[in-house]
């Protein structure tokens, strides 16, 4: 009866059948996570995405002024049901690398968003609640910086916060306080004495001197981020420099009233 005699291979299999699943695996691993960015990569960019990142930080400041001022006083609850879906288009945009900056930039947005809506919807004649209130999203975004993500919205929604702090504190010192809750009680129609004595009180040289050095502070803290390479610091210097764009379009506009 013929032997049988083992093949010499028998039992043997090669050292590519066994690692080519692993290697298959290990390529799509490595293909997913060179389809997301890494906040290294995000942070840094070249002079023209600095540049963008920049206009568009200022023309996030400005949207509320024009936008949202008029649709919060006439329909808060719209303004407030618009929240969840910035939201949700700044994650759907993060979750791509090609528009993840400008997601992460929306999602910080989103915060000053939701904050104007409670605030100029139902507070506004409280100004006392206003810095508390803007204030909603700084634990979010101390967290996410400390956590090195999101960090150029968590760093513009830190600009907007600044110039609204430095503009808040003018009102404090200069006694506009009492101006401000009128304006937020009466008719369109009553508002130009209300502006007149007011627009007085900021032209003393108390009130014109403390408009010069906080105009000065926001225009220093605005532009030294702009030495940086770093993309979020940018972010942040558009949202500072947009509060002297924005509190010079007020100044011009109580004067024209």
């Amino acid at each position: 009866m013929a032997s049988s005699t083992p093949h010499p291979n028998a039992g043997y299999v090669s050292e590519s059948a066994i690692s080519f699943p692993a290697r298959s695996e290990a390529l799509v691993t490595l293909q997913t996570e060179r389809s997301l960015p890494t906040p290294e990569a995000t942070a840094q960019g070249d002079r023209s995405s600095r540049w963008l990142i920049l206009v568009a930080a200022i023309a996030l400041v400005c949207v509320p002024v024009f936008v949202q001022a008029p649709l919060v006083r006439l329909f808060p609850w719209v303004s407030l049901a618009v929240t969840p879906f910035l939201a949700a288009l700044g994650v759907y945009l993060q979750s791509r690398s090609v528009s993840y900056r400008w997601g992460d930039l929306l999602l910080g947005f989103t915060w000053t968003w939701l904050a104007g809506s409670v605030y100029w919807g139902w507070f506004r004649w409280e100004p006392f609640l206003h810095l508390p209130i803007e204030a909603v999203g700084l634990p979010f975004a101390l967290w996410g910086i400390a956590r090195n993500t999101g960090k150029i919205g968590n760093f513009f929604y830190l600009g907007s916060l600044f110039g609204t702090v430095v503009t808040d504190v003018y009102f404090y010192l200069v006694k506009l306080i009492p101006y401000w809750r009128q304006l937020m009680q009466v008719d369109l129609d009553a508002v130009q004495p209300i502006f007149a004595r007011a627009i007085a009180q900021m032209q003393t040289p108390w009130g014109s001197g403390w408009a010069i050095a906080l105009a000065a502070l926001l225009l220093i803290v605005s532009l030294l981020p702009l030495y940086s390479r770093q993309v979020y610091w940018w972010a942040f210097s558009g949202a500072v420099l947009s509060t002297i764009l924005v509190d010079s379009l007020f100044w011009l506009a109580a004067i024209a009233a």
